[in-house]
C-alpha cells in the first residue's frame, strides 16, 4: 500500500473515532486518549495527522455542517406555503438529527456549548449553513404580505437577531447546568412554534 493511501486510512480511522467521541461528549469532557485507543492510533501518530485537538475538533465541527447542508439541499424543499414550508424544513432537520445521533451531539454542542476560543472558527464553518437558512428565510418571506412598514431588508435583520437571541437563551440555560439533552428537545419543540410567532409577528395574517 502507498504512503499517501496508508496517510489517508490513518485520517479516516481518526476521525471515525473523533466523530464518536465528540457525538457522545462536549468539547471539553471529549478525551484525546480515548479518541488514540478507540481507533488504535498512537497519540504521537494523532499528532501527526492533527496538531491539536482544536483542530481534530473542528474537522468534526466542518463534517457536521457540510453533511446536515447537503443533506437539507438534497431535499429540494419546494417554497410555496410559508407554513408548510417551515414545518417542512424543520421536519427535515429532524430527520437529519434522528438519523446521524453523533453528527447532531456536535452540531447542539457548537451551537448551546462552543468552546470560546474556538468561537470565531465555528462561525467561519458554518457560513454556507447559516447562508441556507438565510435564503430559506427570504424564500419565506416571498409568500407573505408584510406589513406596511416592514421592508424584507427588516424582517431579514428581525431573523438574525432573532436566532442569536433564540440560541443565547437556551445557551445560558446550558451553562446553568441544567440537563443539557433535556435542552435539545425544549430547543426543537420550541423553534417551530416560535419561528411562527416571528413570522407573524412581521406578517398579516391570512383572513
Amino acid at each position: 500500500m502507498k504512503q499517501e493511501e496508508k496517510t489517508k486510512r490513518t485520517r479516516q480511522r481518526i476521525i471515525a473515532a473523533a466523530l464518536e467521541e465528540f457525538g457522545t461528549k462536549s468539547y471539553e469532557s471529549a478525551s484525546i486518549n480515548v479518541i488514540c485507543s478507540r481507533s488504535k492510533i498512537s497519540k504521537g501518530l494523532l499528532y501527526y495527522n492533527f496538531k491539536s485537538k482544536d483542530e481534530l475538533y473542528l474537522q468534526c465541527v466542518t463534517i457536521c455542517y457540510d453533511e446536515m447542508t447537503g443533506f437539507l439541499k438534497a431535499k429540494n424543499l419546494e417554497l410555496y406555503d410559508a407554513e408548510k414550508s417551515l414545518q417542512k424544513i424543520l421536519e427535515t432537520r429532524q430527520q437529519f438529527f434522528e438519523e446521524n445521533p453523533y453528527l447532531s451531539n456536535i452540531f447542539f454542542n457548537s451551537v448551546l456549548q462552543p468552546p470560546k476560543h474556538l468561537l470565531l472558527d465555528i462561525q467561519k464553518i458554518r457560513q454556507e449553513f447559516d447562508k441556507f437558512y438565510t435564503a430559506c428565510y427570504r424564500n419565506l418571506l416571498n409568500h407573505l404580505t408584510l406589513r406596511d412598514g416592514i421592508t424584507e431588508e427588516m424582517a431579514m435583520e428581525y431573523f438574525s437577531m432573532f436566532v442569536e437571541m433564540f440560541n443565547g437563551f437556551f445557551q445560558r440555560k446550558v451553562d446553568q447546568g441544567n440537563d443539557y439533552h433535556a435542552f435539545i428537545q425544549d430547543h426543537e419543540g420550541a423553534l417551530s412554534d416560535i419561528l411562527k410567532i416571528m413570522l407573524y409577528g412581521i406578517a398579516q395574517e391570512k383572513s
